[in-house]
């Protein structure tokens, strides 16, 4: 048997070793006829590319795709490689994923679970998709990572900050590169602390879904454990464009900061709404009144224009970070659209590439091997510093910027200003902490 087959066999992690009681460990060989879901068996390999292409998140979408399309390119080959050269791990070689060349089917998940739940079952019955990506929600992504375990196929998630992803809904088949809410309360409050003090007065408005909801408790356990207090904690309707009705009653609430849980569209309107209303003028206890947006991207600061600027928040990656994968991938993806990525584009470049080199380094593309291959893999070169792939939740571990609108920014994507980049230790936390527990991980399902 040649060393290459060798590194085809694998031992299937099931039961205790992925949680889910006494281990029955499974072997497999890739020539097994019908081993798993989607096995190519010719010279390509077909993933499958699930955006927002339409919805309050259509903007993230489409630079999800962009970022789709260029890592599909440097991964058979084209361009200049990006993030590959800079890639700690250097098993891909630019020949595709185990000598397959990458092809790609797209979909509209409208940012809807059921839409997007119906797009991904339809890519991986019909188009033979052997691993999904995307989403710029996180109802999206935990209805289609519990589609994926069902189907047994491997999903990467796109964009998507819900503690409950690699929480409560956790899948052994899925993983997020994505940052979390629970990361951005922790990254965040030294900071607010910072410029506005002990004794605030918080108003949250909050996106009613998954998202929304754990960013929502983050946020406020943060603040809280500062001596802020929280004064109300209103939900908001996810296709909601206009929310004045929802700003009127904050000046007359005693609050004197502003919460804005809202994402995408929501987040370009509630601020412009609040803005309206003249909140940002106002001295409420004495105090500046402040306005705080826990998840920000590049893509709503432009959104929201002038209303931005002065305003703090959190982000997974911002495209002016100076180490040397950022600069590669702002380099690569410049070239090719004539702008710099967003954030939710770097995450899902980034997780194209980490899931094309654990095929490799696990010589299948079962997906029991792609999760052996991912779990407890620490890599460097992607941007954010040294990054954990954890085993027991499948969550990436990594540092945290702060940033703030900028007050004179110099061209249309200057828009933000990194303040402060957390350091990992600063934003982890115990796999079974109370605001992710409740899941199970469970065994990796290879599916056929």
């Amino acid at each position: 048997m040649s060393e290459f087959d060798v590194s085809r066999r694998r031992v299937l992690k099931t039961g205790a070793i992925a949680g889910a009681g006494v281990a029955l460990p499974t072997i497999f060989t890739a020539s097994s006829a019908a081993a798993f879901t989607n096995e190519p068996t010719g010279g390509t390999v077909t993933l499958g590319f699930n955006v927002p292409q339409t919805g309050p998140y259509a903007d993230e979408g489409a630079d999800e795709l962009r970022a789709y399309e260029l890592a599909v390119e440097h991964l058979n080959g084209g361009g200049d490689g990006g993030m590959m050269n800079t890639f700690s791990s250097k098993a891909l070689q630019g020949n595709g994923i185990l000598g397959k060349k990458v092809e790609y089917v797209t979909g509209d998940t409208q940012t809807k679970s059921d839409a997007a739940r119906a797009s991904a079952k339809s890519m991986i019955e019909k188009d033979g998709a052997v691993m999904i990506t995307g989403g710029s929600s996180s109802g999206v992504a935990i209805a289609v990572q519990g589609l994926c375990q069902e189907a047994g196929v491997i999903f990467m998630a796109g964009l998507t900050h819900s503690n409950d992803t690699t929480g409560k809904d956790k899948k052994a088949n899925g993983f997020r590169h994505f940052f979390n809410g629970y990361m951005s309360g922790a990254a965040l409050a030294p900071v607010l602390k910072n410029l506005y003090g002990t004794d605030r007065v918080a108003y949250h408005l909050t996106a009613d879904y998954t998202w929304g909801w754990t960013q929502e408790e983050s946020i406020a356990a943060a603040t809280e454990a500062l001596g802020w207090q929280t004064v109300n904690k209103v939900r908001t309707p996810l296709a909601a464009t206009d929310f004045s009705s929802y700003i009127a009653p904050v000046l007359n609430s005693g609050a004197d900061v502003l919460v804005l849980n809202h994402y995408g569209g929501n987040m370009v309107n509630s601020l412009t709404n609040a803005v309206q209303f003249g909140l940002r003028e106002k001295v409420v206890n004495g105090k500046n009144f402040e306005i705080v947006v826990p998840l920000y991207s590049r893509l709503m600061a432009k959104g929201a224009g002038e209303n931005v600027k002065g305003i703090h928040g959190s982000t997974n990656w911002h495209w002016t970070l100076q180490d040397e994968g950022s600069k590669a991938f702002v380099k690569s993806f410049g070239t090719k659209y004539g702008f710099p990525p967003s954030q939710a584009a770097h995450t899902c470049y980034v997780q194209t590439l980490l899931y094309a080199d654990a095929v490799e380094r696990a010589g299948s593309f079962n997906p029991c091997a792609v999760v052996e291959a991912l779990e407890g893999f620490e890599f460097d070169g992607m941007g954010n510093g040294p990054t954990l792939y954890r085993a027991e939740d499948h969550q990436c571990f990594k540092d945290v910027l702060v940033v703030r609108g900028k007050e004179n920014p110099t061209s249309e994507f200057d828009l933000l200003e990194v303040v402060e980049v957390t350091p990992r230790a600063q934003v982890e936390y115990a796999p079974d902490h109370p605001m992710f527990a409740g899941g199970n991980l469970g065994a990796c399902n290879p599916g056929a």
